[in-house]
């Protein structure tokens, strides 16, 4: 720092540091020390950027990304400007004392910290709109909040029940301030939330799709939105739909009773669903293709009335750490080119094979744990192609995995003992087109 100090005084300047303060430090908040140290006083003099509290935030936070279009402006200004208004700092060192260390440039608050005039810490919080049904608030629809809202803002909505389909096409929170199931947002004939700005966070709401129309309960077309903690259910598309290279970041959310997939991944859709419980839908889980690209990671997919994991239509995705286990199909069913991989998922309790590779099918799947599912482990016909290492493959109620109609792989490593009817089932046809190395039987 103060060689690039020394750089700044040779060009005139005394605008060229912008310090970014992301944790508490115990220099810049004792003003005693502070003065002892030269740096820490040019530090605590130049205008800052006070991340303390953002840090905890997504990066899909809006008060994140206002906070990222600030810095850049600065910046940008700093480019465009010419010689200095001002005298530059001098060159601190640690061995002279130096009372001309103050920046020309002020801050923007009266501390370094961020302190009232009480000397307390003070948090940046985003302005807040509030909705209650009960005319309690700054409007009574989700929509005319909207409507009033600017780019980073929050607005917070009170418990009741909220008839409206809505369209978020600005950066925004929007957050259920109460128990979850007495903050319902419903549609009919509509998706209950389109998605269609750059970023923004959903969270703590319970959204419904009635039923009526084609559409999702939530409609994710572009953008990074974070959904956290809903609880979301459709009566008619899937619950959640992801394409256009649309990647949303999924937590912790309830997606059931869809009269489609749960999630919808396509179109160059991408995403990542973590610790979300995918439950009781009438088609698959998590249905994925078109170059579909998401990521499922700790999730709970069960009692589809169909797959698990669909995956088809040249979709990739990668599985890892999900709990699938319980549908009426396959655990996972892939076909059509599609690709994906998996790892150290457990899939078991599937009322027909734990893994379905068909119809030239690919994927990889790598330290799963396949077992207890009805048919066998791995069921594998026309062209499917997939590749299997390491994975224990067991208690099945049929074979560890069978090969027939022109099925082919890759197997190695695996362990495929303890399955009713043994380890393999491979038909004439497909013998020479299996390679299998060093599995346990």
């Amino acid at each position: 720092m103060e060689r690039f100090l020394d750089r700044e005084k040779r060009l005139g300047r005394s605008d060229l540091i912008l310090p970014v303060y992301y944790v508490n430090c115990l220099i810049l908040n004792d003003e005693i020390k502070r003065e002892e140290d030269p740096l820490m006083k040019v530090i605590a003099a130049r205008q800052y950027a006070d991340w303390r509290e953002l840090r905890f935030e997504p990066f899909t936070s809006p008060q994140v990304g206002k906070r990222l279009a600030k810095m850049a402006t600065q910046i940008a200004e700093a480019l465009e400007r010419g010689q200095p208004k001002r005298e530059p700092a001098a060159i601190p060192t640690k061995s002279r004392e130096d009372d001309s260390l103050e920046s020309a440039e002020p801050m923007e608050s009266s501390s370094l910290l961020g302190e009232d005039s009480h000397g307390r810490m003070s948090k940046t919080e985003p302005p807040t709109i509030v909705v209650d049904a009960f005319h309690r608030g700054d409007h009574t629809t989700l929509a005319d909040a909207l409507a009033a809202a600017k780019p980073g803002d929050r607005i917070l909505v009170r418990p009741g029940l909220y008839r409206e389909g809505v369209v978020v096409d600005k950066p925004v929170e929007i957050i259920g301030d109460g128990e979850l199931e007495n903050i319902v947002i419903e549609a009919n004939g509509k998706s209950t939330i389109v998605f269609r700005a750059n970023m923004g966070r959903i969270a703590n709401l319970t959204l419904r799709q009635t039923g009526g129309g084609k559409c999702y309960c939530v409609d994710i077309g572009q953008g990074r939105l974070d959904l956290e903690g809903c609880d979301v259910s459709s009566r008619s598309l899937s619950c959640i739909g992801i394409r256009n290279e649309a990647d949303p970041r999924l937590k912790r959310n309830r997606i059931h009773d869809s009269k489609q997939a749960g999630v919808f991944v396509y179109n160059n859709g991408m995403g990542t669903l973590e610790d979300n419980d995918i439950f009781a839908n009438a088609l698959s889980g998590v249905q994925i293709k078109e170059d579909g690209n998401p990521t499922l990671r700790n999730n709970r997919i069960h009692d589809s009335k169909q797959a698990g994991v669909y995956v088809y239509k040249n979709g990739m995705g990668t599985l890892e750490d999900n709990d699938i286990f319980a549908n009426a199909f396959s655990g996972v069913q892939i076909k059509e080119g599609g690709n994906p991989t998996l790892r150290n998922n457990r899939i078991h309790d599937s009322k027909q094979s734990g893994v379905f590779v068909y119809n030239s099918g690919m994927g990889t799947l790598e330290d799963n744990d396949i077992f207890a599912n009805a048919f066998s482990g791995v069921q594998i016909k026309e062209g499917g192609n997939p590749t299997l290492r390491n994975n224990r493959i067991s208690k099945n109620g049929r074979v560890a995995i069978w090969i027939y109609n022109g099925g082919q792989g890759l197997f190695e490593d695996n362990d495929l003992r303890e399955n009713v009817e043994g380890a393999w089932n491979i038909s004439p046809d497909c013998q020479d087109k299996v390679k299998r190395r060093r599995n346990q039987e």
